[in-house]
């Protein structure tokens, strides 16, 4: 199996990234533990629900990684704060996707000036 490079995001064309990024990340089968939240653990588990756990949670920390090597250095000082991987993968959207539209809806705005 070849090496793929890890998709860049520098803020720009945020769509392209975050899907180039989702196929890297279900690639390394660990696209379910970025759309799932984190659960505490319960009391009295079995060994192999701790195991399952520890698994989950080292595979997060993986994706995670992935995650915040893609970003540029700045944009890295926005997300470090954030905790969970979910956290970060939905400010990522909600902040650069929406960016994306307004910039589209402002510059048809000046196409439609000139025109007049």
């Amino acid at each position: 199996m070849s090496h793929v490079a890890i998709p860049l995001f520098d803020g720009e064309s945020y769509d392209l990234w975050a899907v180039r990024m989702q196929t890297y990340i279900e690639g390394l089968d660990l696209w379910e533990v970025l759309e799932e939240d984190d659960v505490p653990l319960s009391e009295n588990l079995i060994v192999a629900q701790i195991k399952a756990h520890k698994d989950k949670k080292m595979r997060k920390a993986k994706a995670k990684s992935y995650l915040f090597a893609s970003v540029s250095q700045m944009i890295k000082t926005r997300i470090m704060t954030l905790k969970s991987l979910k956290e970060i993968w939905e400010y990522l959207k909600a902040e650069y996707e929406r960016n994306e539209k307004i910039q589209g809806m402002k510059v048809l705005n000046l196409i439609r000036e000139f025109e007049m």
